[in-house]
């Protein structure tokens, strides 16, 4: 009889990944997907513990699945620094480094496994779209950040083999994919475990693949980026790699910054985002910001308002500081709730306020169109601006196209393919 299995995952780009290889293994090993838990033999959660309401509503969400009598696995980043709590729900537990052997576990009924070391590239694996190639360069991190959960479960870092993740990536442009992320904890420290700072090299590598696609380099912190910054130049300029970076300051006080353990300096990342931008016209920068660390003054909420005016990101993500178990800030005073929501809501419209997307109106150029929704077709530009193709049909999807912007809309651009 052919079992099934439900998956749920919460989280980031490398989650997302790891569910695409937990279901391609899956299907390749003979099991059937369910598109609803109340169909399947198997319940799969894949977790996060980046932030504090995620991991609640993960817990309820175990709690609510219970109630269906199903064998629950919980795999992702839950199981590494939650094993007591997850063990009192009577769930099966998969390591973040351990999602490869899914399919043993299901059919060996084992309740937990966890591995030191995976490297989690050229598997069978099931891709949400099929013109994005998610591929995992490293796992861990270097940093020690005094709010971060995430370093508990997936600890030090650990680059994958340079010529794994050139065979993977061409697997996937050989099966239509035309869009290609990079993704890890940090990209930017990619092979300081094993010598030195080795992501130009790679991506160069990765641009020699004789393939028409478009690369998008994934998330880069300050500290390191502030080394390799004169390399990244001329792959940015390429013309086959998204003019976007995803670099997260978090703050714009200096004595939050040295509280929070991030090894950098506002002034040091104000002046990298102006050469970037010096550098690489029409470069689209997205940032985080964490409100109400503890010992946040309103002097130090003014000073990160005032980098957000000085900056102007296109995109911000905004979260509100969560006392994450087993990390160090989660021991510092808090601020007040009603003091972070009120500091939540400025900064958030200060960035509404900032966003302006006209000067995009009347552009013309090659983009690749790689999604179709409710809200119909779209591409992104070489700024990786997000345009809905108002005149667009199915047999362009996986194609670069031109396209001319016509209007901007609340939260992406709108065009027509001419």
């Amino acid at each position: 009889m052919v079992k099934s299995v439900y998956l749920e995952t919460y989280g980031c780009s490398a989650n997302q990944n790891n569910t695409e290889i937990m279901s391609g293994l899956l299907v390749k090993a003979g099991f059937k997907l369910e598109k609803t838990p109340e169909n399947a033999d198997f319940i799969i959660i894949n977790s996060c513990v980046v932030k504090g309401p995620t991991e609640n509503k993960i817990y309820s969400r175990i709690n609510e699945l219970s109630n269906l009598g199903k064998r629950i696995i919980v795999a992702g980043c839950m199981p590494d620094c939650r094993k007591a709590e997850l063990r009192k729900l009577s769930v099966g537990l998969l390591g973040v480094k351990s999602i490869t052997k899914i399919v043993e576990m299901l059919e060996s009924n084992q309740s937990e496994v966890f591995n030191d070391k995976e490297v989690k590239l050229s598997l069978s694996k099931l891709s949400q779209n099929q013109f994005i190639s998610i591929t995992q360069i490293s796992e861990g991190c270097l940093g020690n950040c005094a709010y971060c959960a995430t370093k508990l479960s997936k600890g030090q870092l650990l680059s994958f083999p340079e010529q794994e993740i050139l065979e993977n990536i061409e697997n996937d442009l050989n099966h239509g994919a035309r869009e290609i992320w990079l993704t890890s904890q940090d990209n930017a420290i990619y092979g300081m475990d094993i010598g030195k700072q080795q992501l130009p090299e790679l991506i160069s590598k990765i641009l020699a693949l004789p393939y028409e696609f478009m690369l998008r380099i994934g998330m880069l912190n300050p500290s390191a980026t502030l080394k390799i910054k004169a390399q990244l130049i001329p792959i940015l300029n390429s013309g086959k790699v998204f003019k976007f970076m995803h670099i997260p300051v978090q703050s714009g006080s200096n004595k939050i910054l040295k509280l929070m353990n991030r090894g950098y300096t506002k002034e040091e990342f104000i002046e990298l985002i102006k050469y970037f931008r010096e550098k690489a016209p029409n470069l689209t920068l997205a940032t985080d910001i964490i409100v109400g660390f503890p010992g946040e003054s309103e002097q130090d909420f003014e000073e990160t308002l005032e980098l957000i005016r000085e900056i102007k990101p296109d995109f911000v993500n905004i979260n509100r500081f969560w006392p994450m178990k087993g990390t160090k800030a989660a021991k510092l005073k808090k601020v007040a709730p009603e003091i972070v929501k009120q500091r939540i809501i400025s900064l958030a419209a200060l960035c509404k306020s900032q966003l302006d997307n006209k000067s995009w109106i009347g552009w013309k150029g090659k983009c690749l169109l790689n999604l179709k929704n409710k809200k119909g077709f779209f591409a992104r530009n070489q700024s990786y601006k997000r345009i809905l193709v108002e005149n667009a049909n199915d047999s362009m999807l996986g194609k670069f196209v031109d396209i001319q912007v016509t209007r901007t809309l609340k939260n992406y651009l709108a065009g027509l393919y001419i």
